[in-house]
């Protein structure tokens, strides 16, 4: 686990970019992008002893690695690292939330601001006073930091074939509704 602003080594239970050290693998890793140098050099770190695996996730103090989300998802709001999992475990515990899904919509102030699209459960009303509800919610049992500043209330959640959510459709959405 590497610190994102460093590529120092992370401390237990400190959220950072999944890392491989090369110097300590014995196993072949990744060498490079074909004729693309750019995107080789953002998988390695600048000294290229390590292997950035494009996760973020957190390392317990028994070792266990747990994951948060993969670069491209984490939401960059005013110098916070939002993961999205970690927002949308906090949506599902509401009892009106069937699914959902968080992404980062494009603000001209903090760079991106979280937003929510949520699957309501029938016999729920989707409406303001359950947005409101949701965006307390995850204030004050995640971080206020991390509300998501929309509630967008959706018949379904777009997914491939094999049925894993389609973030990057609904990233698609936010970037071109504004």
């Amino acid at each position: 686990m590497l610190r994102p602003e460093t590529a120092e080594p992370a401390a237990d239970g400190e959220r950072g970019r999944l890392a491989v050290d090369l110097a300590a693998s014995p196993l072949m890793w990744f060498t490079g992008y074909r004729g693309a140098p750019g995107r080789t050099a953002e998988r390695f770190t600048a000294d290229r002893r390590w292997y950035l695996t494009g996760d973020t996730a957190a390392r317990d103090a028994d070792g266990t690695f747990r994951f948060t989300a993969r670069d491209d998802d984490v939401i960059l709001m005013a110098g916070y690292r939002i993961g999205p999992s970690e927002v949308e475990s906090v949506l599902l515990g509401h009892p009106a939330v069937a699914e959902a899904a968080v992404v980062g919509a494009p603000d001209e102030l903090r760079g991106e601001v979280v937003t929510a699209h949520v699957v309501v459960r029938h016999g729920h009303d989707a409406g303001p006073a359950l947005a409101a509800e949701l965006q307390a919610l995850v204030k004050t049992r995640f971080a206020a930091h991390a509300y998501p500043r929309a509630v967008h209330f959706v018949p379904a959640l777009p997914k491939t074939p094999s049925g894993k959510l389609q973030r990057s459709a609904l990233r698609y959405a936010e970037r071109h509704s504004q």
